[in-house]
């Protein structure tokens, strides 16, 4: 009887073991299952679950991310889009209703920058005219001209309505036209010009006021005595900030703001430039000046003008001269720095300020 009992005890701890373990297991199991899966971004921008949660599977960043990875993945994954996109290209020219005449382009869906390059006109040209086709990017709302790896929601195009060879004329507006319409049928686009008629009449406009302020100031420098050889004349102007320019017959005094043009230009004889022996190469006559719509009014370009004047004149013993060749004197001067303060006022007036994009653009 004992014996029974004690086989009997013996089986009842077993199964009180047995079921204490696998309630432990459960418990286990059930807190498990509440905890968040650690996320990971892969260096190529994969979003990586755990491989230690075996009951997991791999999540693309477009997807649902799961409950407890919402608020660590998402602002992981949306740098991780913001670093692989090009940057918006902010140096380029952009199209301005002020001095274009702009078309859009309606896209049954977002294309991409490659996309839009394939189909893009050869030339960017109507007769005497630039044009531009500019992308609104979907990433960050900004307009743009298309490049490859962003995708653009729309897409617009210019050309510009005025420039030194005139206003835009019925003839160039219309290439401009057949070029965006084939551009838009390639893209599988449509597209809405401006009227013609329109268009002309304020190309015509917007010439008439440019002709009226496009001004440009120079002084003639004229050798008093002997000639002066090229190596010496560079010599005089590099004292003074000058550089070799793009284009032969010229030194430039840079700006400081990239891309932007010259402060001055202090030309010569091109065929000087192309002499063999610099020293032989001589020259009796310089041409200082500044383009007044191209450069800003907050560079001071006029007294820059004034003083490089007066150095270069006292370095090479030379006069300082009009265009009939005739003495400046300080009347003179006051002058031209009162004419020029209302040039000024009346470019910025039509929001045409010197220096502007606009009016580099317009003044070129």
């Amino acid at each position: 009887m004992r014996n029974s009992l004690t086989l009997y005890l013996a089986l009842l701890g077993g199964l009180v073991l047995a079921v204490v373990v696998a309630h432990g297991a459960w418990t286990a199991r059930k807190a498990a299952a509440r905890q968040p899966k650690r996320a990971a971004l892969e260096p190529g921008g994969e979003h990586r679950i755990d491989p230690s949660d075996a009951d997991t599977q791999p999540v693309d960043i477009g997807d649902t991310v799961p409950n407890g990875l919402a608020d660590d993945a998402a602002p992981l994954a949306a740098d991780a889009g913001a670093i692989s996109l090009p940057p918006v290209k902010r140096s380029q020219a952009r199209l301005d209703a002020l001095i274009d005449a702009i078309a859009t382009l309606t896209l049954d869906s977002p294309v991409s920058g490659d996309h839009a390059m394939a189909h893009l006109p050869t030339t960017r040209r109507a007769g005497s005219k630039p044009f531009m086709i500019e992308g609104l990017r979907v990433d960050c709302g900004e307009w743009e001209q298309p490049q490859s790896g962003v995708i653009y929601s729309e897409l617009q195009a210019g050309v510009l309505l005025a420039n030194r060879t005139g206003g835009l004329n019925e003839i160039e507006y219309s290439e401009f036209v057949q070029k965006i319409q084939a551009c838009a049928d390639a893209m599988g686009a449509s597209v809405e010009f401006p009227d013609m008629l329109d268009v002309v009449a304020r190309a015509k406009e917007l010439d008439h006021f440019a002709s009226e302020y496009d001004a440009q100031l120079a002084m003639r420098l004229l050798a008093r005595g002997s000639e002066w050889s090229l190596g010496y004349v560079q010599q005089q102007a590099a004292r003074h900030g000058f550089v070799p320019g793009a284009l032969s017959g010229r030194f430039v005094l840079p700006s400081n703001e990239e891309g932007a043009p010259p402060i001055l230009t202090l030309n010569f004889d091109a065929q000087a430039a192309f002499a063999e022996d610099g020293e032989q190469a001589t020259l009796r006559e310089l041409i200082l000046a500044f383009d007044v719509p191209q450069t800003a009014a907050e560079l001071a370009p006029f007294k820059a003008w004034c003083a490089a004047g007066e150095a270069l004149s006292l370095g090479l013993d030379a006069t300082m001269a009009d265009d009939q060749g005739q003495p400046f004197s300080p009347a003179a001067f006051a002058s031209i720095e009162g004419e020029l303060q209302r040039l000024y006022e009346a470019l910025a007036a039509r929001d045409l300020a010197a220096g502007s994009a606009a009016a580099r653009r317009l003044f070129s």
